[in-house]
């Protein structure tokens, strides 16, 4: 039996006439790098606040380790939102020690986490001569606190220039794999992501389009059938319905679909086609990026 970390349950936020959650269902099981990706404003910053309790649900509920988000299982959670709340005129370790007040953390907890993260040799430099990817390091430092059993990161390497985001790519993929410790990651950099993410979930205007594996993506982003036709819903339908061919992608702008399944169905899927009434102007094949399957997911936006 899988064993969930954090799950939600129709969970929405809405503030006045705005709904920046819609009715959320994520499923992160114990051990996942989950990758929460969204265009900016998508709703990944307000939904976790909801999951952290830092800010009430309109709907829905959370659960944590099998039961209902309580004060109990939240102790089990380390979190980073937004940037660090530092102390700039106090050294790495006094920032730590501040926060170590609330969990019971020892001072040799504080130096082996310091050591962790690579900030060893700053324990005693005062925060404000850090540069951002440090502060981001001690940020991640502070959370793992009170040894969590989940860390949830809002863009974790957001600003930070390329050493940065692969330091704290590193300290990610260390932690989950020698600490077993589950991430909850949001970003809109699909780059970083998907050098460590397990599974993600893309999310757009608070809605939640699919949470899918590393390894079932992969699959989707082989090589497919492209298919330009008259109709591309009724074709969708038909090659779903009609063919069993359940992975099939929709560009209505370009009357256009992408079809994965084995190359040597094209003749068939062609003559289905043109026999339902359905003119095909164009057939061929390709390889779709993880960028093109995701911004299909998430519509015309910047991410």
């Amino acid at each position: 039996m899988e064993e969930y970390v954090l799950q939600t349950h129709g969970l929405s936020k809405r503030f006045g006439q705005k709904i920046v959650v819609n009715n959320l269902n994520l499923n992160i099981r114990k051990g996942d790098i989950y990758g929460f990706i969204g265009p900016n404003g998508a709703g990944k910053t307000t939904a976790m606040k909801v999951i952290l309790g830092l800010l009430f649900p309109t709907t829905g509920d959370v659960s944590l380790f099998g039961e209902l988000q309580n004060i109990r299982n939240l102790r089990r959670v380390g979190s980073l939102i937004e940037a660090p709340g530092l102390y700039g005129n106090c050294t790495a370790f006094e920032n730590m020690k501040r926060f170590s007040i609330l969990t019971g953390g020892s001072d040799l907890q504080i130096h082996e986490i310091l050591e962790l993260v690579g900030l060893r040799e700053a324990t005693y430099k005062r925060v404000k001569t850090f540069s951002l990817g440090m502060k981001q390091r001690l940020g991640i430092a502070i959370a793992l606190l009170g040894e969590p059993e989940m860390l949830v990161l809002d863009e974790p390497v957001n600003g930070l220039d390329p050493m940065g985001m692969k330091d704290v790519r590193d300290i990610i993929l260390r932690l989950n794999r020698e600490r077993n410790i589950t991430f909850f990651i949001s970003s809109h950099l699909l780059g970083e992501l998907e050098k460590i993410s397990t599974v993600y979930g893309i999310i757009r205007y608070g809605i939640l389009t699919e949470e899918i594996t590393a390894k079932q993506l992969e699959e989707k982003c082989g090589r497919s059938i492209i298919l330009r036709c008259s109709d591309p819903n009724k074709a969708a339908q038909i090659i779903t319905e009609q063919m069993q061919i359940p992975q099939v992608l929709i560009n209505e702008s370009e009357n256009r679909l992408n079809i994965v399944t084995d190359l040597s169905r094209s003749g068939e899927i062609n003559t289905k086609l043109v026999t339902s009434g359905i003119e095909v102007s164009e057939l061929g094949f390709i390889s779709t990026s993880y960028e093109e399957y995701f911004l299909q997911k998430m519509g015309p936006v910047n991410v």
